[in-house]
């Protein structure tokens, strides 16, 4: 598996996989799929030297990917805290995917000046509490019942990890 900074070429892909995960529910907040041109502003608010877009290929399939983004952009006090998200073909779950991706991003965190790194997720999903905490991440918050998906409502938890003390 290859792991790269992704390209403009690779939204198309990339959005395929996040719409995986709204189509399944309670992976993300987003309720309605979304497209490339919905993306472009996200991705050029993404830049390689600070909060990038990783990539994971098998052969030349991207498989997942992963995103490091700013905190609450502007605010300078903040500016060495930054969220990660990631997402993988659901075709392609349980196969160690979002481990290298997520494993690659944080060894990438000292030289994009990263001090603190922080995931928020729903409540629901299991599988990525135990992905962020087999990284030595930690709860950090909760927001109880704050998104609500046909009826069913879900909390918001705030997992992070401080780069500079591992």
């Amino acid at each position: 598996m290859k792991i790269r900074t992704a390209t403009f070429d690779d939204i198309e892909t990339m959005v395929d996989i996040y719409n995986q995960a709204i189509a399944a529910g309670q992976r993300t907040a987003d309720i309605t799929p979304v497209s490339a041109g919905d993306r472009k502003k996200w991705f050029e608010d993404h830049p390689p030297d600070k909060y990038p877009i990783l990539v994971a290929e098998e052969g030349d399939l991207i498989v997942g990917y992963l995103t490091i983004s700013a905190y609450r952009p502007g605010r300078m006090a903040l500016c060495y805290t930054a969220e990660v998200s990631y997402y993988v073909h659901f075709e392609q779950h349980r196969q160690g995917i979002a481990s290298k991706l997520l494993h690659h991003a944080i060894g990438m965190c000292p030289s994009l000046q990263i001090k603190t790194l922080f995931a928020i997720l729903l409540d629901s999903n299991q599988g990525s509490i135990k992905l962020l905490e087999k990284f030595g991440f930690e709860k950090w918050g909760h927001m109880p019942r704050v998104a609500e998906f046909d009826g069913i409502e879900a909390g918001h938890l705030y997992y992070g990890l401080r780069i500079d003390k591992r």
